[in-house]
């Protein structure tokens, strides 16, 4: 009977394993919740290249709604922001702004695929409810090929169900003033 249970205790912890390796090969969010409205610091986690290949660029797209980006630079990698109208002016103390950072790219530097690399960046989130799902498409270019995190679930299917599921983050309830 011991002998059962600690096959079974080691089938369950490498299925534990392969599935927590599973999800740590994606490009996804550090902190997967935040209160809606709020500043929010992003952090891109990138746990591998492409097929052994480094990575030599990332490059993120906002979600409609999220405003007000600034990202922060990485040290040996080029920084450039692409800026374009909001979908709804944002009042910023009194003044309404209608257009901001839209993308944000790190490029020409050089992540090996066997280390680890995070990319990070500032923004004002949506006023949504509670429980509101929003996307952060990226695509990680390497030196030998790219990634496209860009699937966004249709409804009744999680980013699991995905070979590339853009990072995610679940909007709760605003923070109180």
């Amino acid at each position: 009977m011991t002998r059962i249970l600690s096959l079974a205790l080691g089938a369950g912890t490498l299925c534990l394993a392969l599935a927590a390796g599973t999800a740590a090969a994606h490009v996804v969010l550090e902190t997967r919740e935040a209160p809606a409205g709020s500043y929010y610091k992003a952090v891109l986690k990138v746990g591998h290249g492409c097929d052994g290949s480094p990575t030599t660029a990332i490059r993120v797209r906002l979600p409609d709604g999220a405003v007000l980006a600034k990202p922060m630079p990485k040290p040996g990698w080029s920084l450039s922001t692409k800026e374009g109208p909001y979908s709804q002016p944002y009042d910023s103390h009194g003044r309404s702004i209608t257009q901001g950072v839209t993308e944000i790219a790190w490029t020409g530097g050089s992540l090996p695929d066997a280390w680890y690399g995070e990319f990070v960046f500032q923004v004002v989130l949506p006023k949504r409810p509670a429980g509101t799902t929003i996307h952060f498409p990226v695509v990680q270019e390497c030196e030998k090929g790219v990634h496209r995190w860009i699937e966004i679930p249709e409804a009744g299917r999680s980013p699991g169900d995905y070979r590339e599921p853009a990072p995610v983050l679940t909007l709760t309830e605003p923070a109180p003033h």
